[in-house]
């Protein structure tokens, strides 16, 4: 895979949505606004906070798992303890859609987060319309201004949650500067595609305080999870063993160690 892979998935992405501006020019407002529950849903004291992710594929695995249901995968999801649901909506090099998340908020109560590649308002606006209750920004996609002027968008006039993504320390001093309160460290670099929990570990420590963590990619075990933990994680990204799994609902209640 290249290595610049992110700006091969952004420039495609640019043309996707210009498309489906252009298709649909006008959105339906979702009614009321939001209560910002994705991010009150991980501060939670009790438990550990996992978001199960749902995603058919993607770039470094290629197909995970193409056929399958959306809401079957999210009802289990619910039954294992998931805190929350990621649902990847990026169509080309991850398989998904806002179908997948349409049938993931009509079966489940859970917060749901948009996870793609947002380069555009329509994008968080269609988050908002089809029942997201966040979406995943990228710093390393994205200009400062775009970051603040998304993060708005989606916070302060939507109600949703902006989960913002970094992967090194320049992105987490950036996030820092957007005003973010919910940083996404993945341990995935999306230009290489090595992946290490060392990044979480090292990156954890130059969060703003107050902040609310929350480690993305390479978790795979209930002592993973206690090693972010003890740096001060208090959310966790999982799909890939999750989507892969014979039993998604023991593996959850696995990784959440209960009684931890």
């Amino acid at each position: 895979m290249k290595q610049d892979f992110l700006d091969e998935i952004v420039a495609a992405r640019r043309l996707e949505v210009a498309r489906d501006r252009a298709g649909r020019p006008a959105l339906p407002a979702r009614a009321g606004k939001g209560t910002r529950r994705f991010s009150a849903a991980l501060r939670a004291e009790k438990g550990v906070a996992i978001i199960a992710e749902f995603k058919r594929a993607s770039p470094s695995l290629g197909v995970i798992r193409s056929d399958a249901d959306a809401a079957e995968m999210a009802a289990r999801y619910e039954a294992g303890g998931a805190r929350a649901i990621s649902v990847l909506t990026e169509p080309q090099y991850f398989k998904g859609s806002l179908d997948d998340l349409r049938a993931v908020r009509a079966s489940t109560k859970l917060p749901i987060l948009r996870k793609d590649f947002i380069i555009d308002e329509f994008q968080i606006e269609e988050a908002a319309a089809v029942g997201a209750d966040a979406v995943l920004l990228i710093v390393a996609a994205l200009t400062d201004a775009e970051l603040l002027r998304f993060r708005i968008l989606a916070e302060d006039e939507l109600g949703l949650d902006a989960l913002v993504e970094v992967h090194s320390a320049a992105e987490m001093q950036r996030a820092s500067g957007s005003g973010a309160t919910l940083i996404g460290v993945n341990n995935r670099d999306l230009r290489t595609f090595a992946t290490s929990l060392d990044t979480s570990e090292q990156l954890a420590a130059l969060a703003p305080a107050g902040t609310t963590l929350v480690s993305e990619s390479g978790i795979s075990s209930a002592t993973d999870i206690e090693r972010l933990r003890r740096c001060g994680f208090r959310g966790f990204l999982i799909g890939e063993s999750l989507m892969r799994a014979d039993d998604p609902v023991a593996l959850l209640k696995a990784l959440r160690n209960d009684g931890v």
